[in-house]
């Protein structure tokens, strides 16, 4: 089960020894537009962090999860440029375009810590219900999934963490988001997208995401 740190929650310029601030990525997933993270963006934004949360198309990965990595790192490249370290927190498949941008598209030479919320590592039944080449993807045992898996040694100078919910109805099984490199969290959200919003969830990304600011400053 989750863990909860003591204390309140830091703040990230706090933390940090030099000028620079906090940055933290936030990766939406399928049929989402990132308005999702908006409850935990302010609480990052109120402690001093910098929040970037990139609109990818189409939201449905209908072209492919590769696409929307790309994406991905042409806003990071260009919003901070192409050398600037951040964090990633990312919800359901915007874990896998996450860790396809990490690990394929050299992410993870500027990434401190990667957060994924009830993320299907392995697949899930579910896709099978939706067309398009993204949804073949995350369908279980995919060739995509299994290049993940192969090429997941490079994210080994970074942090990982998984959060998952025995109540997820949209990544069957719910046990897909156990991700055996990372450190996994079991919470009871009612839903899956609820995941991202349980306070006790929230703190904890806090807690992490300063731990790491603090140990690499």
């Amino acid at each position: 089960m989750l863990s909860m740190l003591a204390g309140g929650l830091p703040s990230c310029h706090a933390m940090a020894l030099a000028s620079e601030p906090t940055r933290i990525v936030m990766v939406h997933g399928i049929f989402q537009r990132g308005y999702s993270f908006s409850p935990l963006r302010q609480k990052l934004e109120k402690l001093g962090c910098e929040c970037l949360v990139p609109r990818l198309s189409p939201c449905d990965a209908r072209s492919g999860i590769e696409t929307l990595a790309l994406q991905l790192q042409r806003e990071i490249e260009e919003t901070w440029g192409k050398d600037a370290t951040f964090h990633i927190v990312a919800h359901s498949m915007g874990g896998l375009v996450s860790r396809y941008y990490l690990q394929e598209l050299g992410g993870h030479e500027h990434c401190q810590t990667l957060i994924t919320l009830a993320t299907p590592h392995h697949g899930t039944k579910a896709a099978y219900l939706y067309p398009g080449k993204g949804a073949g993807q995350m369908r279980p045992n995919s060739t995509f999934l299994e290049q993940l898996e192969a090429s997941s040694n490079r994210l080994q100078n970074m942090r990982l963490l998984s959060y998952r919910t025995p109540l997820d109805l949209i990544i069957l099984p719910s046990t897909s988001s156990h991700w055996e490199i990372a450190e996994n969290h079991r919470v009871w959200a009612l839903a899956h997208p609820l995941v991202m919003h349980m306070p006790r969830v929230q703190k904890h990304i806090v807690q992490v995401i300063g731990s790491a600011t603090t140990q690499s400053r």
